[in-house]
C-alpha cells in the first residue's frame, strides 16, 4: 500500500511542474520591457537577453517572442 501511495504523490508532483511551466511562460510587465528593449539592441540574442534576466533561460524568451511578436506573411 505504501508503493500506491507513493505513486500518487509523484503523479501530483508532476502536475505541479507542468503548471509551473505553464506559468513560466507568464512574463512580467518588466520582463516584457527588458525583452523588447534588449531585443532593439542586440537582436536575436536569446542568451545574452536571458542573461539580463534571472530565472529565464534563452529558449523560453525565445518561444515568448515568437508567440508575442511572430509575422506571418
Amino acid at each position: 500500500m505504501a508503493d500506491l501511495d507513493h505513486s500518487s504523490d509523484e503523479s501530483s508532483v508532476d502536475s505541479r511542474e507542468d503548471t509551473s511551466q505553464d506559468s513560466k511562460l507568464d512574463f512580467s510587465e518588466d520582463e516584457e520591457f527588458l525583452i523588447t528593449r534588449m531585443f532593439n539592441l542586440v537582436g536575436e540574442r536569446w542568451s545574452l537577453i536571458a542573461g539580463r534576466i534571472p530565472g529565464r533561460s534563452a529558449e523560453e524568451i525565445e518561444k515568448y517572442w515568437n508567440s508575442r511578436y511572430s509575422t506571418s506573411e
